[in-house]
Protein backbone atom coordinates (compact mmCIF):
# COMPACT_ATOMS: atom_id res chain seq x y z
CA UNK A 1 0.00 0.00 0.00
CA UNK A 2 1.14 3.62 -1.14
CA UNK A 3 0.43 6.23 1.47
CA UNK A 4 -0.62 9.79 0.71
CA UNK A 5 2.65 11.76 0.49
CA UNK A 6 -0.01 15.18 1.20
CA UNK A 7 -0.88 13.04 4.64
CA UNK A 8 1.04 13.32 8.58
CA UNK A 9 0.65 10.61 9.91
CA UNK A 10 0.56 9.14 13.91
CA UNK A 11 2.78 5.80 14.99
CA UNK A 12 -1.14 4.95 16.18
CA UNK A 13 -2.34 4.58 12.31
CA UNK A 14 -4.07 8.04 12.03
CA UNK A 15 -3.58 10.74 9.85
CA UNK A 16 -4.67 14.12 9.40
CA UNK A 17 -5.19 16.14 6.20
CA UNK A 18 -3.99 19.81 6.46
CA UNK A 19 -4.99 23.11 5.41
CA UNK A 20 -4.11 26.26 7.14
CA UNK A 21 -5.28 25.80 11.00
CA UNK A 22 -7.64 22.89 9.87
CA UNK A 23 -7.10 19.32 9.40
CA UNK A 24 -9.49 16.01 8.74
CA UNK A 25 -8.34 12.71 10.53
CA UNK A 26 -8.71 9.37 9.72
CA UNK A 27 -7.37 5.61 9.69
CA UNK A 28 -4.47 4.72 7.65
CA UNK A 29 -4.86 1.68 5.35
CA UNK A 30 -2.91 -0.42 7.05
CA UNK A 31 -4.86 0.09 10.55
CA UNK A 32 -8.24 -0.53 8.44
CA UNK A 33 -6.35 -3.82 7.55
CA UNK A 34 -5.81 -4.65 11.09
CA UNK A 35 -9.06 -3.78 12.23
CA UNK A 36 -10.91 -5.84 9.29
CA UNK A 37 -14.60 -5.10 8.36
CA UNK A 38 -15.58 -1.68 10.43
CA UNK A 39 -19.39 -2.25 11.65
CA UNK A 40 -19.21 1.02 13.61
CA UNK A 41 -17.73 4.24 15.14
CA UNK A 42 -17.87 6.63 17.74
CA UNK A 43 -17.01 9.84 17.49
CA UNK A 44 -16.71 12.92 19.44
CA UNK A 45 -19.67 16.23 19.05
CA UNK A 46 -19.07 18.98 17.41
CA UNK A 47 -17.13 21.47 20.09
CA UNK A 48 -15.50 18.70 21.84
CA UNK A 49 -11.43 19.71 22.73
CA UNK A 50 -9.38 17.42 21.51
CA UNK A 51 -5.79 16.85 22.40
CA UNK A 52 -2.84 15.32 21.09
CA UNK A 53 -1.99 11.59 21.74
CA UNK A 54 -5.53 11.17 23.78
CA UNK A 55 -8.31 9.22 22.56
CA UNK A 56 -11.23 10.87 21.37
CA UNK A 57 -13.67 8.01 20.16
CA UNK A 58 -13.30 4.49 19.13
CA UNK A 59 -13.89 2.30 15.73
CA UNK A 60 -15.55 -0.83 15.67
CA UNK A 61 -14.84 -3.74 13.72
CA UNK A 62 -16.11 -7.83 13.65
CA UNK A 63 -12.44 -8.45 15.36
CA UNK A 64 -11.86 -6.29 18.17
CA UNK A 65 -12.85 -2.47 19.43
CA UNK A 66 -9.75 0.01 19.21
CA UNK A 67 -9.75 4.10 20.37
CA UNK A 68 -8.80 6.90 17.99
CA UNK A 69 -6.32 9.04 18.73
CA UNK A 70 -5.56 12.31 18.32
CA UNK A 71 -2.81 13.25 15.74
CA UNK A 72 -2.99 17.18 16.89
CA UNK A 73 -5.09 19.46 19.66
CA UNK A 74 -7.56 21.09 18.58
CA UNK A 75 -11.49 21.43 18.88
CA UNK A 76 -13.94 19.16 16.40
CA UNK A 77 -15.25 21.47 13.95
CA UNK A 78 -17.48 18.96 12.02
CA UNK A 79 -18.20 15.30 12.03
CA UNK A 80 -18.66 12.40 9.46
CA UNK A 81 -22.19 11.80 9.30
CA UNK A 82 -22.44 9.38 6.89
CA UNK A 83 -20.12 7.08 8.67
CA UNK A 84 -23.34 6.24 10.50
CA UNK A 85 -25.21 4.48 8.20
CA UNK A 86 -21.67 3.46 6.26
CA UNK A 87 -18.97 2.73 8.42
CA UNK A 88 -17.54 0.34 6.14
CA UNK A 89 -16.52 3.23 3.36
CA UNK A 90 -13.53 3.27 6.17
CA UNK A 91 -12.40 -0.17 4.56
CA UNK A 92 -13.29 1.05 0.91
CA UNK A 93 -11.72 4.23 0.94
CA UNK A 94 -9.44 4.59 4.50
CA UNK A 95 -7.19 7.62 3.14
CA UNK A 96 -10.49 9.13 1.58
CA UNK A 97 -12.55 8.58 4.21
CA UNK A 98 -12.59 11.17 7.16
CA UNK A 99 -13.84 10.87 10.78
CA UNK A 100 -13.62 13.95 12.24
CA UNK A 101 -12.68 17.74 10.93
CA UNK A 102 -10.36 19.76 13.72
CA UNK A 103 -9.11 23.57 14.29
CA UNK A 104 -6.00 23.13 15.54
CA UNK A 105 -5.05 24.92 19.01
CA UNK A 106 -1.48 24.29 18.72
CA UNK A 107 -0.46 24.09 14.94
CA UNK A 108 3.33 23.44 15.74
CA UNK A 109 2.44 19.34 16.99
CA UNK A 110 2.54 19.05 13.77
CA UNK A 111 6.07 19.03 13.32
CA UNK A 112 5.87 15.82 15.56
CA UNK A 113 3.52 13.72 12.66
CA UNK A 114 5.29 11.18 10.12
CA UNK A 115 5.80 12.06 6.76
CA UNK A 116 4.45 8.83 4.27
CA UNK A 117 8.02 7.55 4.20
CA UNK A 118 8.19 7.37 7.51
CA UNK A 119 4.88 5.93 8.23
CA UNK A 120 5.59 3.13 5.56
CA UNK A 121 8.93 2.47 7.05
CA UNK A 122 7.03 1.98 10.15
CA UNK A 123 4.07 -0.26 9.21
CA UNK A 124 6.99 -2.40 7.31
CA UNK A 125 8.68 -3.05 10.46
Amino acid sequence: MSYPPTLKYTKDHEWIDLADERGRIGITDYAQQQLGDVVYVELPAVGTKISQGQSFGTIESVKAVSELFAPVSGEVVDVNAALKDKPESINADPHGTWLIAVKLSKPGEVDALLDATRYADLVKA
